[in-house]
């Protein structure tokens, strides 16, 4: 019998220390009792800190609805695969919690447990399967539809641009001003044609050896100009001997001024706008942190932002991320939000040879 329990004595110590699961154990006046490394990690504590605290002290500093867990567990409260969502700096976890009391040999309860685990990649996954299926679905449309929509808009252009000629030599400039707004429409929808045959997959990427802190470099004075229209500062922090990836140079760029753009205009009026590169060894991926110090993007928005047709702007499109995220996914890579009350963070990792 002693020499089950040093086994299961020594098991608990394990599992707590080596097991990837977030495992945290309470008593029943809901004070930390234990915390496995992979918890801390996640929720960014630090075990001794935390110790024997008061849960409600363990995450003070949060405000109420980004409180994980409540007392309710202590009061028989089960709880089985309950997915949320954890923002901790620019990373974002995706999480699958379980949760229940600890009961001694009488019945009587002696405490709770909560474990949870990191389910990110494959949350991440299921996301990136059923975006591209329905990306594929929306590029064979378009791809259908794109010319036989462009053929009759370009005949109407041309006629159009003949009428406001003979409008404006004749001294007829009203009529002139609605070939103008006429003119300005067509070309909106020509764009929109243009994003739609982006959503199908390129037929002619040129993939080859790409240097990223170079396509940034060579962003930077577009995003600049951008940038001081509204009051923005744009920092670059960049690393030495980045590897190179394999991608298309030209949609690469695309992707970073996209999202680069819409940062900026997120912020409004001033604010900082921070592309910082990184590079993950073990993983083999280079990712580009592009953070900006806006408002940020609420939680019930953040899971839609990357789908077709779903924009904030009322001149948006909503094609434009879904866009983004088609160009990265095709070269083995993924693009990544955090948003925590302020400001946001958009995460592009690619892969490396």
């Amino acid at each position: 019998m002693q020499h089950e329990l040093s086994l299961l004595q020594q098991f608990a110590g394990t599992f707590l220390k080596d097991v990837n699961l977030g495992v945290i154990l309470l008593n029943t006046s809901f004070e930390l009792i234990d915390i496995s490394d992979m918890a801390c990690r996640v929720l960014g504590l630090h075990r001794e800190q935390v110790l024997h605290l008061p849960m409600e002290r363990v995450f003070a500093a949060l405000p109420a609805e980004h409180q994980l867990f409540n007392r309710s567990i202590l009061d028989g409260m089960v709880v089985r695969n309950h997915a949320l969502s954890w923002t901790l700096g620019e990373e974002r976890y995706e999480l699958l919690m379980d949760s229940n009391v600890l009961r001694d040999g009488t019945g009587d309860v002696v405490g709770a447990y909560i474990i949870f685990k990191d389910v990110t990649n494959l949350r991440s996954l299921e996301e990136q399967v059923q975006r591209s299926d329905r990306l594929a679905m929306i590029g064979q449309i378009a791809a259908g539809t794109a010319h036989e929509i462009r053929n009759p808009l370009t005949s109407i252009k041309g006629f159009l641009q003949v009428l406001r000629k003979t409008f404006e030599d004749q001294g007829m400039r009203r009529e002139s001003g609605y070939t103008d707004v006429m003119l300005a429409e067509i070309n909106r929808i020509n764009e929109l044609v243009n994003e739609f045959l982006l959503l199908s997959k390129p037929k002619h990427a040129a993939m080859e050896e790409v240097d990223v802190s170079q396509v940034l470099r060579d962003i930077l004075p577009i995003i600049n100009n951008e940038a001081i229209l509204h009051g923005v500062i744009v920092r670059y922090e960049a690393m030495l001997d980045l590897p190179r990836v394999i991608a298309d140079r030209e949609l690469l760029k695309q992707v970073f001024l996209n999202i680069g753009k819409n940062g900026i205009e997120a912020m409004g009026e001033g604010g900082y706008l921070t592309l910082s590169e990184r590079v993950d060894m073990e993983e083999r991926k280079v990712s580009i942190d592009i953070h900006d110090t806006g408002p940020g993007i609420p939680m019930f928005v953040i899971d839609k932002i990357f789908d077709p047709f779903f924009t904030t702007k009322e001149q948006g499109t909503g094609l434009g991320l879904s866009v983004c995220q088609r160009i990265i996914h095709d070269i083995g890579g993924y693009i990544r939000v955090s948003s925590k009350g302020y400001g946001t963070t958009f995460t592009v990792s690619i892969p490396f040879p």
